[in-house]
């Protein structure tokens, strides 16, 4: 029996208990598709044959706990890519037939789940409202009368109502977001170009992320672990380590009381109190911050620069296709028709004196907490004046990917007319796990239920320290190295020779040290796990090889070296190089320096000095 509002750990768990099969799965969703009201969630599926026989295929290999999310059954909004179906992104006029699976799509099915089919949107991801389809509004799960959010509309609905377990969207102003508020979810904005753009059709390419909705922030990182990855096809993809936040308390920004809008929604002012108090309850600090500069910059995204970036990534079809586009969007991106480069210009200076003034801010606290809306909207009151009530959605989040910030939305609590509200973590750029290690608890906190199930119990958190996979995309096999196969040192053609991709780079878990091996050449270390050190984590490169030439790669490789499982900082598990315990008696230890490139330019300052 499967449970009213779908989630990855639970399905794990029946899969790996025989309680239920991807088969069962997929017949299950696709009736619970045909059951929901709202047909404006989906703009296309796949075909019940294609399901079944993914969902077969599946089965007959088994449970394979190596593939994160198998048998998961999730959606994509519709300005990303997916073979079998048409990218419309909500114009009909605009729609193609992609070549292959956008890369964010392709690690997700390669690790298991099963692409559904594509949901609706603001047309071109150009709203935070959901009302700008041709393909229908989609409607909040609480109240038919209420828009679900924007532009990741359908997205949104899909998890909430109980068809998939979690969902792709795409966040530029807040559209990872919103819909995630009004919908009783959370919502994953990462760090800027931690998830690859290839196979997204951009709204503002320089500042556009793919996003994650489920309903818990565990199944969350979860997906967005799985789907991260540099891509050098991507010119905006980054590489990053993700960073902690300050042990013990910290210091959470509250705007000051004159920075707080809410356009006269008490219930929405209250419910965002409470969670700030729910936050100074699990033992931090709440600290005043001015954010006016952030509001300012908020104004930006529609009525700045990046309103030129929209009309760059769509600019050929608007010119012979601009009756086809929702009148809304039409008038947004006509309007950059006005601006000159030198209003592009004067406006990007203005903007970076206002984020400098958020420098200030920043430096009073750690983690930035506010509403993800300020109020919700019926859907006639948004057509009825759909640019105005739009602006007002967008007043706490439209900055955040201007300024490089990641965020995390969680649900908050409900007004008295049962509609939901949320607030929003936030932090700089690659604190995305330590955002979701804050979310989870306060979340928790609140007693609020999954999806539309408001008083059904949440999936309990995932156990700490539990060693996760880390996939290495498509049939691709990840592995970590440590020395002299990093990039730039002398051994990393062997990677690139077979087909190597780089993935990350990041540091293992505490309990490593570091050796530099006698003898070598090239010099190599020797990395050695020691149970209880507690050290600070070496650094090491994650790159994913096709099957064959990982076997190729691993045979060649000479004692005192070998393969074996590394564990991670951030609890994952991979395949790396390990240094046999003899081999390391009298070398010297270098896991003070942190990896073995700060010992090697260390040594080759003192060889040159």
């Amino acid at each position: 029996m499967l449970p009213e509002i779908l989630d990855c750990k639970t399905l794990t768990a029946g899969y790996r208990e025989g309680r239920f099969t991807p088969v069962d799965v997929v017949m299950a969703v696709r009736e619970r598709i045909a059951a929901w009201p709202d047909k404006a969630v989906w703009i296309s599926l796949r075909t019940l044959e294609e399901l079944l026989a993914e969902a077969e295929a599946l089965a007959a290999d088994g449970f394979d706990p190596g593939r994160p999310l198998w048998g998961i059954p999730f959606a994509i909004k519709d300005n990303i890519d997916l073979t079998c179906l048409p990218t419309t992104a909500a114009c009909p006029a605009f729609a193609f037939q992609p070549e292959r699976d956008a890369t964010v799509v392709a690690r997700l099915r390669a690790a298991g789940a099963i692409a559904i089919g594509k949901t609706n949107l603001d047309q071109f991801a150009t709203g935070l409202n959901g009302t700008r389809s041709p393909y229908g509004a989609p409607r909040s799960v609480f109240d038919p009368a209420y828009i679900s959010g924007g532009s990741s509309s359908g997205s949104a609905v899909a998890v909430a109502s109980g068809m998939v377990a979690f969902s792709l969207g795409t966040d530029t102003a807040g559209s990872g977001r919103v819909p995630a508020a009004f919908n009783n979810l959370v919502g994953v904005k990462p760090t800027v170009g931690l998830l690859s753009g290839t196979g997204l059709l951009p709204a503002c390419r320089s500042i556009d992320c793919i996003s994650v909705f489920a309903v818990t922030a565990d199944d969350a990182t979860r997906v967005r672990r799985v789907a991260e990855g540099f891509d050098a096809a991507d010119p905006f993809s980054v590489a990053g380590e993700q960073k902690p936040l300050p042990e013990g308390r910290l210091r959470i920004g509250v705007p000051l009381p004159e920075g707080l809008e809410f356009f006269g929604d008490t219930e929405a002012a209250a419910l965002y109190h409470a969670a700030a108090d729910r936050l100074a309850a699990l033992g931090h600090d709440l600290v005043p911050v001015d954010y006016a500069p952030f509001r300012a910059i908020a104004d930006f995204l529609y009525a700045g620069p990046w309103v030129a970036e929209r009309l760059a990534a769509v600019e050929e079809f608007h010119a012979t296709h601009a009756a086809d586009m929702d009148p809304a969007v039409e008038k947004i991106v006509a309007g950059a028709k006005a601006m000159s480069a030198t209003d592009v210009w004067r406006g990007l200076y203005r903007f970076r004196a206002l984020k400098r003034a958020t420098e200030a801010e920043w430096a009073k606290m750690d983690v930035l907490l506010l509403p993800t809306a300020p109020t919700t909207y019926t859907v006639a009151d948004m057509m009825a004046d759909p640019i105005r009530l739009n602006s007002n959605l967008g007043v706490y989040t439209n900055f955040v990917n201007l300024t490089d910030l990641a965020a995390i939305a969680v649900p908050a609590g409900f007004r008295p007319d049962g509609l939901p509200f949320g607030v929003t973590l936030i932090a700089p750029a690659f604190h995305d796990d330590a955002l979701a290690a804050l979310a989870d608890p306060l979340h928790r906190a609140g007693g609020f239920g999954p999806g539309r199930a408001r008083n059904a119990p949440l999936p309990a958190p995932a156990a700490p320290g539990g060693a996760r996979p880390v996939a290495g995309g498509g049939d691709r096999i990840a592995i970590a190295v440590v020395g002299a196969h990093l990039t730039g040192q002398p051994l990393n053609g062997q990677l690139t020779g077979l087909g190597g991709s780089y993935v990350r780079t990041t540091r293992t878990a505490a309990d490593y040290r570091l050796y530099a091996l006698a003898g070598t050449v090239p010099p190599k270390p020797g990395l050695v796990r020691d149970p209880g050190f507690d050290g600070p984590g070496i650094e090491v490169e994650i790159w994913s090889l096709p099957p064959e030439g990982f076997g190729r790669f691993v045979d060649a490789i000479p004692a005192p070296l070998g393969i074996g499982k590394l564990t991670l900082q951030d609890g994952t598990e991979v395949s790396g190089f390990l240094g046999e315990g003899h081999a390391v008696a009298g070398a010297r230890e270098i896991t003070a320096f942190g990896g073995w490139r700060a010992f090697r330019a260390m040594a080759e300052a003192s060889r040159t000095a």
